[in-house]
């Protein structure tokens, strides 16, 4: 399968702030990547991670930058990004959830489906939402049987899995 080939300074975002934690500047995050502990620098150098710890849904982090509870809630809804030069390399067969968002998404014979508009995880694989241009969505599982290909263009579905 191909890869979607991006450029390496675009912006991938790995968490986004959801809330205040007490009232020393901890924000909650809800996170969108494996593990986040390589990273010390987001947004383009406008945060800078000190400390990073498992919370009760997602993870607790403190930034240099956010220095009380006010300053935290100003902060809900920032997403965290990075360079994707500073993700690791893709294997084959590997994608970041970031490059299949948006694509529109096609059966083997061309016939356009809709666009990837969410990819969940509910513990044994990914799963890719697409929504149709009536607004209704379908979901299928990231896997060969289900979806033979994708690249930067398109995602295919196999004619089974369409609903």
């Amino acid at each position: 399968m191909a890869h979607p080939k991006a450029d390496p300074n675009s912006p991938v975002t790995l968490a986004a702030i959801i809330g205040a934690h007490g009232v020393a500047g901890e924000v909650r995050l809800k996170v969108f990547a494996d593990d986040l502990s390589p990273h010390r620098s987001f947004n383009g150098g406008a945060l800078t991670l000190t400390s990073l710890r498992d919370g009760s849904n997602g993870a607790i982090a403190r930034f240099a930058e956010v220095k009380d509870r006010t300053a935290a809630e100003a902060m809900r809804g920032t997403e965290l990004t990075v360079p994707r030069s500073a993700l690791p390399p893709l294997e084959e067969g590997e994608y970041y959830h970031a490059d299949l968002i948006g694509l529109p998404v096609v059966t083997p014979a061309g016939e356009p489906l809709g666009i990837v508009v969410a990819i969940d995880n509910f513990g044994a694989g990914d799963v890719i939402e697409v929504e149709r241009p009536t607004t209704k969505r379908f979901m299928v599982p990231m896997i060969p049987a289900a979806v033979p290909e994708w690249d930067a263009e398109r995602l295919v579905v196999s004619d089974g899995w369409v609903e």
